[in-house]
């Protein structure tokens, strides 16, 4: 029976299936670093830093999502960081992306290149193509952020696996409710739950998953001994938000197409896109792995004065560099060394009701006479 349901309604009534007479219905948080432990310390909980109560219960229910064990980290540059300290050693060659989320490279340049790592960058939309020769570990972000550029998983899975390769997939962007890079051959599948699956812009967090335990036992390892495990209070929060990601990433995503399809042909808006679009370069792709196009709208305005101003007088944007909360927020990348230009703008889009989130934007739009930009 439990089969037939999704992994959102098993998510939701996975507490109950457990729960006996006066038990608390709602998850407890268990704040304890220390457990009772006399004599043989062999028991389900020793101390903090190994394993928290709360935390595998917000662990198996991401499992639920992913269809793959997961494990929590206190952010998702942790768990970017987990998977390169746990399989690349001195000698190895990793290829990651040349324009996704720029702290996974400045990670490597600056802790894995001195030990003797070989890095190599390869554009999103290449990364398919890539040649795979010698290469120990490939880390994909599809889309990527902020680009927007997608890579076909399942092509670069195969690819991967006749180089013998792992495939890590920074999913970020879309959610395991749009995109399952675990079942199109990525081996890990990496998320910072700091965005969509919490939702709400109060913690930091992020989850590996995979469905090779012997993959999995270094990373767990790792964790362990670097002490770089989820808080039990930031762990509550992100299943407070689990049990409404459906409903606020159907918004966003349904946000996000409505935006983009006001933004394109406005005068003075360049550079849109969007894999929900079906003009946008990367749509067939998209269309083929993904289940829902993600949040993220870019676009580029004249210059970054103008897109300073429109982010400035947009009643529904906050001027934040986050996405996957529940307000619509944007920036201008360029002032984080991004090569875009000065007028690229990232809206994340949130759960305003579309009808005011498309109207303030065209709004504000007209408001900057882009015409005579």
């Amino acid at each position: 029976m439990a089969d037939e349901l999704s992994p959102i309604s098993r998510l939701l009534h996975r507490r109950g299936e457990s729960l006996q007479k006066g038990d608390p219905v709602a998850l407890p948080i268990v704040a304890s670093t220390t457990f009772h432990l006399p004599g043989d310390p062999q028991a389900s909980h020793v101390y903090g830093r190994y394993g928290n109560p709360t935390v595998e219960e917000v662990e198996a229910e991401i499992g639920l999502l992913e269809g793959a064990e997961a494990v929590l980290f206190p952010s998702g540059m942790a768990a970017i960081a987990a998977v390169f300290y746990a399989h690349l050693k001195p000698g190895d060659r990793v290829l990651v992306h040349a324009d996704g989320y720029y702290n996974a490279r400045a990670l490597l340049e600056a802790y894995f290149a001195p030990l003797g790592v070989d890095i190599a960058t390869c554009p999103t939309a290449d990364m398919a193509e890539a040649d795979l020769t010698g290469v120990k570990l490939v880390l994909a972000e599809t889309p990527s952020n902020p680009g927007l550029e997608v890579c076909d998983l399942a092509k670069l899975a195969r690819n991967a696996k006749d180089a013998g390769a792992l495939l890590a997939v920074d999913n970020t962007t879309a959610t395991p409710l749009c995109q399952r890079p675990l079942d199109l051959g990525a081996d890990f599948a990496i998320m910072a739950d700091t965005k969509a699956m919490a939702g709400h812009s109060d913690i930091l967090a992020g989850h590996v998953a995979s469905r090779d335990p012997a993959l999995m036992a270094p990373v767990k390892t790792w964790r362990r001994l670097g002490g770089a495990i989820c808080s039990p209070f930031d762990a509550y929060l992100l299943h407070r938000g689990l049990a409404t990601l459906e409903l606020r990433v159907a918004r966003a995503n349904a946000n996000a197409l409505a935006v983009a399809n006001a933004l394109a042909g406005i005068e003075g808006v360049a550079g849109l896109r969007y894999p929900g679009l079906a003009t946008d370069p990367a749509h067939d792709i998209a269309r083929k792995q993904m289940s829902g196009y993600g949040p993220i709208v870019s676009f580029c305005l004249p210059s970054r004065e103008l897109a300073e101003a429109f982010i400035a007088r947009h009643p529904l944007l906050t001027p934040s560099t986050s996405f996957g909360g529940v307000h619509s927020a944007a920036e201008c990348r360029v002032r984080w060394g991004d090569h875009v230009a000065p007028g690229f703008i990232r809206m994340a889009c949130g759960i305003e009701p579309v009808a005011d989130l498309t109207g303030a934007t065209i709004r504000t739009l007209d408001s900057l006479n882009l015409r005579g930009a």
